[in-house]
């Protein structure tokens, strides 16, 4: 019997080495790290955007500058005029909304975007007005031509007084004493010219009676000098709001916009006592709506600046 059969057989702990044939080796995956570069249109559309970025830029810039140039002024007015067309058509002829561009160029010019935005919201709440009822004011023969769509002289005549103020404000007549005065002026026109449009639209459309403003006999609808209780209630409203947009846009402060309101209401009893005496009557025949309106407007401006001098100086002392 062999030796071996006495000795027991254990398994080796490591298998034994195997030795096969090397894989081949793969090529290395080579990264590209100069892609191909972007054809020529997408360099023209990316150079496109930054040309066009950089033309956005310099348009806000003027829009915010501070205070207004003519250049700032002129491009505002311009992309207001073209965002607001359809509002604008609707109510001021083609002739029209020329002149308002020039007043809205002047306006920027001199107050800036606060002062822009009153005038927008003495024309918006105007020729809202004046679309109340149009039909019944049609058949009455009261109603604004041309649908209610003012032309150049109802532009110039409802603003004429807010462009001396904002004149004088731009060339600094008077220095720095007399620019609140003009703003205090420049206010008060438009406050005095809008009372007086919704107070003879509304009372066209509304108005019970109608009594002329001298005698307090009635008359019909629509008659130079007539008066009546709705559209004086309206008419002070319709002050009374443009007041307060002009004071919560810092044009005026509290007590000159009371001042505001007070004196278009003057102004506005004025108006109607030259329209009740002097308005198409032999020797008068020049007094149209437009010189009336001029009158009115002016008369509100001055007085509320001559208030503010002789009344408010004497509380604030």
């Amino acid at each position: 019997m062999a030796f071996s059969t006495f000795l027991p057989i254990r398994p080796t702990l490591f298998p034994p080495p195997h030795f096969s044939r090397s894989l081949p080796r793969r090529p290395p995956i080579l990264l590209n790290l100069n892609p191909r570069k972007p054809d020529s249109r997408m360099s023209l559309l990316s150079s496109n955007a930054i040309s066009m970025d950089g033309a956005i830029s310099g348009m806000m810039t003027l829009f915010q500058l501070t205070p207004p140039t003519w250049q700032s002024a002129l491009l505002s007015n311009l992309i207001i005029f073209v965002l607001g067309s359809p509002i604008l058509v609707s109510g001021l002829s083609l002739s029209g909304i020329s002149a308002a561009f020039l007043l809205g160029t002047l306006t920027w010019r001199a107050f800036g975007p606060s002062g822009f935005l009153l005038v927008a919201s003495y024309f918006v709440i105007g020729t809202g007005v004046t679309k109340v009822k149009m039909a019944q004011k049609e058949a009455q023969g009261v109603a604004e031509k041309r649908k209610g769509r003012r032309g150049p002289g109802s532009v110039i005549g409802s603003s004429a007084a807010g462009c001396v103020c904002a004149f004088l404000t731009i060339y600094g007549v008077g220095g720095a004493a007399f620019s609140q005065l003009w703003r205090l002026g420049f206010v008060a026109s438009f406050c005095t010219k809008l009372s007086d449009t919704v107070s003879s639209e509304i009372g066209k459309a509304f108005g019970k009676t109608t009594y002329l403003v001298t005698t307090f006999k009635v008359v019909p609808r629509g008659t130079e000098g007539a008066v009546s209780v709705e559209g004086t209630v309206a008419g002070l409203l319709a002050s009374i709001i443009l007041a307060f947009i002009g004071c919560l846009m810092g044009e005026i402060n509290a007590p000159e916009a009371m001042v505001c309101i007070i004196a278009s209401q003057i102004a506005n009893l004025g108006e109607s006592i030259i329209g009740a005496v002097f308005q198409e009557k032999d020797g008068f025949r020049w007094l149209n709506n437009d010189a009336v309106n001029v009158i009115n407007i002016t008369m509100g401006g001055i007085l509320a600046i001559l208030m503010q001098q002789v009344f408010l100086q004497n509380l604030l002392m």
